[in-house]
């Protein structure tokens, strides 16, 4: 893979407080370098985990022309990823994958990075079709994929009692490459993201830190976008962005932040100083070889 560049549209909720959504993941592929095309898919005041929160939602004829006004425009020879998070219902997504196909057509390198972003632990936090869109439209068309383990299990339709059922499930979403957030982890009270294609499985890891902020999800896939479109590897990438999400999460659980302080830590995102642990996983064709 060699290095791209051009601007990265990316699609996402947007907070006028705080750091989730478009807000993160637009602040860390601008502070790398990355010019990005911002595309709301609902405004909120914060994040609805502080409380009440008016939703501004976008899901009529006119998101849909705005984007394919955007898409169809002179500067679209500029693009040379996607990204898309959190939506508001299956227009949405029907419309993203138009905007996706349509810019592919042109230039087939262009990357698409999906962040099926429908739930957790608890369940489902979108409609089931709304999850159901972003399974049907959506992840055919990524070449990255960064589902928690929750979606990816709902998205397979697959338990996902360990890492080796993760890899399985991983390898049945369809994304050539796909990291898995909220993985198992081996080392006692961790957090892990698995990394997995066709040939590798990669378990990136470290300790849990408790009471965490939200958005690491929407972070942690902008700054994966950001170093496979530098080239980086995908091994280096998942450590690295695991690294930097890790170091800025510690700093906003020290300073007692109900956000992550994402001004304050432009640096980490460039060069974090924190280490994860890396560890390379059995993979069904490693096995098959050795048969």
């Amino acid at each position: 893979m060699t290095a791209q560049t051009g601007a990265v549209i990316a699609i996402s909720s947007h907070v006028m407080r705080g750091a989730v959504g478009n807000r993160a993941i637009v602040f860390a592929l601008e502070t790398l370098g990355l010019a990005t095309w911002s595309i709301p898919t609902i405004v909120l005041p914060y994040h609805p985990g502080h409380g009440p929160s008016t939703r501004l939602t976008f899901d009529g004829d006119g998101f849909s022309r705005a984007i394919g006004e955007l898409g169809a425009s002179r500067w679209r020879s500029e693009v040379s990823a996607v990204i898309s998070g959190y939506i508001a219902g299956p227009r949405q997504a029907e419309t993203i994958a138009t905007l996706v196909r349509n810019l592919k057509a042109d230039n087939p390198e262009i990357k698409y990075l999906c962040d099926p972003v429908s739930g957790d632990e608890n369940g489902l936090y979108v409609p089931e079709e709304t999850a159901a869109a972003i399974r049907d439209h959506l992840l055919p068309l990524a070449d990255i994929a960064t589902p928690n383990r929750f979606e990816l299990s709902w998205l397979t339709g697959r338990a996902i009692p360990d890492n080796s059922a993760a890899v399985d499930a991983a390898l049945a979403l369809g994304p050539g490459e796909v990291v898995v957030t909220s993985a198992h982890a081996f080392i006692r009270e961790g957090v892990a993201a698995l990394y997995v294609d066709e040939r590798q499985a990669v378990l990136a890891e470290h300790g849990r830190l408790e009471n965490p902020p939200n958005g690491l999800g929407d972070l942690f896939s902008a700054l994966y976008l950001a170093a496979r479109l530098a080239a980086v590897s995908p091994a280096q990438a998942l450590e690295k962005s695991t690294a930097t999400v890790y170091e800025v999460l510690a700093r906003a659980v020290r300073e007692g932040a109900d956000e992550l302080q994402l001004e304050r830590n432009a640096s980490s995102l460039a060069a974090p100083f924190a280490k994860v642990g890396i560890r390379q996983l059995m993979h069904p064709a490693r096995h098959r070889r050795r048969k």
